[in-house]
């Protein structure tokens, strides 16, 4: 019994020892399996990132590029180049048995996107082609690029340089063509040297010489030509130069359009090129450059070949402001492509009109008053297209103010003003200067008012003229009928302010004539200075105002003799009698009021 126990206990110790021996074994084994998973892991990423599928090798050999599973699995040997680059790096062996297989599939992809590019920009080439289209279809393959500048930059390289050169020619050739057939549908009457405000209508030109345009006005009236600016046409279709009806466009109408299609092509180059080419800042203003830069050479140099020989400063001073509004278009849709350009034309643009407007400001300053044969009290042709001009310049600049213009219209005024003066002093009689003056100030104000704002420097200082210059004529047309009175009025108001009240005493006999001779004739002298003044001013709301004006004047001094007469010296007279009742007289002048 004993010894069956001890073998008992000596199988029960070994089983122990065994289950020890187990429970190592398992450890061990869970190392190892832990050891290969993470191994695992790691190779999986490896083989699967490193093997080259047959499905991919047989896509890239023949399958065409413009298929959406090309385009995908171009993405996927991207990766997989990048990859075994980085793999390489760190020196892992398996990636040489890939490589050579990653080489002739990138060899191969290349070859077929250069092909595919190429063929593309050689389709821009083709005449009359829309290259929009084409453009938008290489937008679509950005991606193609993208592989190229990260695995065969000279190719990427010679591909760009293929694009910029033939959309060179390409927009070259185009505005080219567009500009010289836009500038043979100009309006065929320009301004020239000879056009200028301050020259005679009669001048005579040389024998040879073309005759003047049919109507020198027309060259300082703004008409409907404002209308370039407006909101409509500022961004309207552009000209087409073959179906345009009439060949009658002014400058800058042309000028729009020209412009209007370079800055929607701009906006769209520029956008195309930081898209696909995947540039931005300065380089992409570079590329723009190297695309654009001829055609806007070309514009420059159309520009000031025709600005050199431009007189026409209206077509000018619009062209100016076609061109802050399209720079204000462009800023506004964030693209900073053709600023250099804007500044450059107005570069050009800003002196030439400010020389015009030197040249119309020396013509009215050398202008002799006697050229201009025989004068009347009309309002002169002269301040006709000062006052066209100035309103027309004045509402085109109120939408973008510009001082130095201010400044230039500020000098033209004067020199017309003091033309104006010029002229009134031909006149012989103070009436007939004051009808001059007054009629051409009505002028100028009437028009200015049509087209400017009320607020305008102008419109105030033609105010202050015409109203100067009206109460002065108001006192001289009065004098002869009623001089009499009116000397006695402030002769009497003046020894009654000093006290002298006893000087008056001797006047009973001159009061008396003056009370009767007003009596009598003042309804026939008031007749015939409504006439006078109707037949001596242009504007007849103009004359009907001053024909007020005088009436109102005359009862006022009326109104002072009353109170002359009713001072105790003259107090007793029996003239007295016959004195009019002020607002009897009221009454019967405003019969005499000119009715519209």
């Amino acid at each position: 019994m004993e010894q069956m126990l001890s073998t008992f206990q000596c199988d029960l110790s070994s089983i122990s020892s065994e289950i020890q021996t187990l429970q190592e074994q398992s450890v061990a084994m869970n190392l190892r399996l832990k050891n290969r998973q993470a191994v695992r892991s790691q190779l999986s990423q490896l083989v699967d990132e490193l093997v080259v599928p047959a499905n991919m090798i047989s896509t890239i050999l023949e399958a065409p590029v413009t298929e959406q599973e090309f385009l995908e699995q171009l993405h996927e040997l991207n990766n997989k180049i990048n990859y075994v680059k980085e793999q390489a790096f760190r020196e892992t062996m398996a990636c040489a048995d890939v490589q050579h297989v990653l080489e002739k599939l990138k060899v191969k992809a290349v070859t077929k996107i250069r092909e595919f590019i190429l063929q593309k920009i050689y389709s821009f080439r083709k005449p009359m082609t829309n290259y929009q289209i084409p453009q938008n279809a290489l937008l679509k393959y950005r991606f193609f690029y993208q592989f190229l500048l990260g695995n065969e930059r000279a190719v990427a390289q010679e591909l760009r340089e293929q694009y910029v050169e033939t959309m060179s020619k390409i927009y070259l050739s185009y505005f080219k063509s567009y500009t010289s057939r836009l500038m043979k549908i100009q309006y065929e009457e320009v301004a020239d040297k000879d056009d200028l405000m301050g020259v005679e209508d009669t001048a005579k030109k040389g024998f040879f010489s073309k005759p003047s345009l049919k109507n020198r006005n027309t060259i300082f009236t703004l008409g409907n030509r404002g209308s370039v600016i407006g909101a409509a046409e500022l961004e309207g279709p552009i000209i087409v130069p073959h179906t345009a009806q009439k060949s009658d466009y002014p400058f800058e109408s042309l000028f729009r359009s020209q412009h209007y299609a370079l800055l929607d092509n701009s906006c769209r180059e520029y956008l195309f090129l930081c898209d696909f080419f995947m540039v931005t800042g300065p380089s992409a203003q570079d590329l723009f450059n190297t695309v654009m830069g001829k055609t806007l050479a070309m514009f420059l140099k159309h520009m000031d070949a025709y600005v050199c020989d431009c007189y026409d400063s209206i077509a000018v001073f619009l062209c100016i402001h076609i061109v802050l509004r399209f720079k204000a278009i462009m800023a506004k849709r964030n693209i900073p492509a053709v600023d250099k350009y804007w500044d450059t034309l107005l570069e050009i643009l800003w002196p030439r009109f400010e020389y015009i407007l030197e040249l119309n400001i020396q013509s009215i300053q050398n202008m002799d008053p006697q050229k201009l044969g025989f004068l009347d009290t009309r309002p002169l042709y002269i301040t006709r297209r000062y006052a066209e001009f100035s309103s027309a310049i004045v509402s085109i600049n109120q939408t973008f103010p510009n001082e130095r213009t201010h400044a230039l219209l500020g000098q033209l005024q004067v020199e017309v003003e003091n033309f104006v003066l010029r002229v009134a002093a031909e006149f012989s009689s103070r009436k007939e200067q004051l009808i001059f003056l007054i009629n051409n100030y009505d002028m100028m104000l009437s028009v200015l008012m049509e087209r400017a704002v009320e607020e305008s420097k102008e419109v105030e200082g033609f105010q202050q003229l015409l109203s100067a210059r009206t109460q002065e004529f108001i006192e001289e047309i009065l004098s002869p009928p009623f001089g009499g009175m009116i000397a006695f009025v402030k002769e009497s108001e003046a020894l009654i302010e000093k006290g002298q009240l006893d000087r008056l005493r001797g006047e009973e006999a001159r009061v008396t004539q003056l009370v009767r001779g007003f009596a009598s004739t003042w309804k026939t002298s008031v007749e015939s200075l409504s006439q006078d003044v109707m037949r001596s001013f242009s504007n007849f709301k103009n004359g009907t105002s001053i024909i007020q004006g005088a009436l109102t004047q005359l009862i006022q001094y009326y109104h002072r003799f009353h109170k002359v007469l009713s001072q105790p010296p003259l107090r007793a007279l029996p003239a007295r009698a016959d004195l009019i009742n002020i607002h009897h007289l009221m009454v019967e002048l405003k019969k005499h009021k000119p009715n519209f």
